[in-house]
């Protein structure tokens, strides 16, 4: 009974959405998770909760080290080279335009859901800090735009920025898995490079979205406009988050070498005694 309930929900629920969106693409009927999106808001939703009990759960109890889960699990997502190298393959075999390109091409490939186990090890390692509103809105969002955009636009324009990405999450990722042994953290510097390399893929992602709004193809020129609004919110976001990590404590370090000079003076005799 349960089961025929879901299936006609479900079933009105993809016909409300197709007659929104329009006919989906036929290459990824059947892929995991994609025929229906109830499980995708079910497992944000959920992803939610976590975010929001999880601190709760674990205020009073001592922080899970998973320094070997965390190394297993952030450099196994180094694969991330190999679907980076099949992108680019399928886009120089594929003669692409990189102006605009319809989407009469080669699919892509979805791995956003792993990536809510950055939050859940932030969690459990008592890290809250860095449970930031950009760490979860990306998150959150980036698993629902990628069910539609899987569905819909699984190719063609969508490549740029994907391919982008894929290489931006190999360079993340050794950083996390290198820094969780211990020995190997003082000689890991490019932390903050990495934070500016995702605001040029940033940047170069909307001016070649931009392009394909000027010299327009057979690609929706809708999901154009919304992908330059989310990057530009990303923009925005990752540039504040890179201001108030790295700026602001460099002008701290600088006053601290300057006017707090004196303070620290005042402040020596006693670590001498």
């Amino acid at each position: 009974m349960w089961r025929s309930e879901i299936e006609t929900f479900n079933y009105k629920l993809n016909m409300y959405i197709d007659s929104w969106m329009g006919p989906r693409d036929e290459r990824v009927q059947g892929w995991l998770l994609l025929d229906n999106y109830p499980p995708t808001f079910a497992l944000t939703v959920m992803y939610l909760l976590i975010v929001c009990m999880g601190p709760k759960y674990m205020r009073h109890r001592h922080p899970v080290s998973c320094r070997g889960l965390l190394l297993v699990y952030n450099l196994g997502l180094t694969i991330l080279p190999y679907m980076f190298y099949e992108m680019v393959s399928a886009v120089w075999h594929g003669d692409f335009n990189l102006f605009c390109q319809d989407t009469h091409s080669a699919g892509e490939t979805d791995t956003k859901i792993i990536n809510f186990m950055d939050t859940f090890f932030y969690i459990l390692r008592k890290n809250n800090h860095q449970i930031t509103f950009l760490h979860i809105y990306h998150h959150a969002s980036m698993l629902n735009i990628w069910w539609f955009v899987m569905n819909w636009v699984p190719c063609g324009h969508s490549y740029f920025g994907a391919s982008l990405n894929s290489f931006i999450h190999v360079l993340m990722y050794s950083y996390y898995g290198l820094s969780a042994v211990p020995a190997l953290r003082p000689y890991l510097w490019w932390k903050k490079y990495i934070t500016q390399v995702q605001l040029i893929q940033f940047f170069l992602t909307m001016s070649q979205t931009i392009c394909a709004v000027i010299w327009p193809c057979d690609f929706p020129r809708g999901w154009l406009y919304f992908q330059i609004f989310y990057v530009v919110t990303l923009i925005a976001l990752f540039s504040n988050f890179y201001i108030q990590t790295y700026k602001k404590h460099l002008v701290h370090n600088q006053s601290d070498t300057g006017f707090g000079f004196n303070k620290r003076m005042k402040s020596l005799p006693c670590l001498i005694k």
